[in-house]
């Protein structure tokens, strides 16, 4: 582990309407590290209060069931940041985080952190949208979870994979990339009847029906409104 050599936030999107003088002065209220492929960064159940802005890297939220079996929630891209729960309320972290790849870290006191969104109501209410945002992706996944078969659940993960793709458009396509590992789908499905092998089943049959095609470096879903015509009929 070691320091990154930048020292910089001007990357970070929450904090973009803020002008170079006033990021310079959260810049110099952080603590950078860099964190290795596979390193946790956050333990769930910590009582750590900091919040973390990715400056480069990628990592991933997870879980863990009561019988350890891990499920991961999202993964968070350079320029994204976590950990603003526990800051805000004051209570245990919720969920683990841990690098994806090499990471850059910027790590901000939680008393700096609601300084930050008292001085700057434009970035507090950034924070509320994205909290607004994973309570409706929480209850979506609550009603998936619902559902009686491992496949539903693999074509709901699609779709919110589908939601959050940049290249999601009006004509009913979406371009996932790049392409999801099945080990990463079965986990993002949080069920213990969810495998690799059901993963790579579900999408074996899409293809065959012509919803989804893979190309070289992403999965194409040509057909967004036949996948969520197969939850719906499930969700009644």
């Amino acid at each position: 582990m070691s320091a990154p050599e930048k020292h910089d936030l001007a990357g970070i999107e929450l904090l973009v309407d803020l002008d170079d003088e006033q990021r310079r002065d959260f810049e110099k209220s952080c603590r950078w590290r860099r964190f290795a492929p596979n390193e946790q960064i956050i333990d769930q159940q910590s009582d750590s209060r900091d919040v973390y802005f990715i400056t480069r890297g990628r990592v991933r939220v997870v879980n863990f069931t009561i019988s350890g079996k891990e499920v991961a929630l999202e993964d968070l891209n350079e320029g994204q940041y976590f950990g603003e729960l526990a800051a805000i309320d004051g209570l245990p972290r919720s969920s683990s985080v841990i690098a994806l790849e090499d990471a850059d870290i910027a790590k901000m006191s939680p008393e700096r952190f609601q300084t930050v969104l008292k001085m700057h109501p434009d970035v507090a209410l950034k924070v509320m949208r994205n909290l607004a945002s994973i309570i409706r992706t929480s209850t979506e996944r609550i009603i998936d979870l619902s559902t009686p078969g491992a496949n539903n659940r693999v074509h709901g993960e699609l779709l919110r994979q589908a939601a959050a793709s940049a290249s999601a458009s009006a004509d009913n396509t979406a371009i996932i990339k790049p392409i999801p590992v099945h080990s990463d789908m079965a986990s993002r499905a949080s069920t213990t009847s969810t495998t690799r092998e059901t993963v790579a089943r579900v999408l074996s049959d899409l293809s065959k029906k012509g919803i989804v095609k893979r190309e070289k470096d992403s999965l194409v879903i040509c057909d967004v409104m036949a996948l969520e015509n197969m939850m719906e009929e499930v969700r009644g």
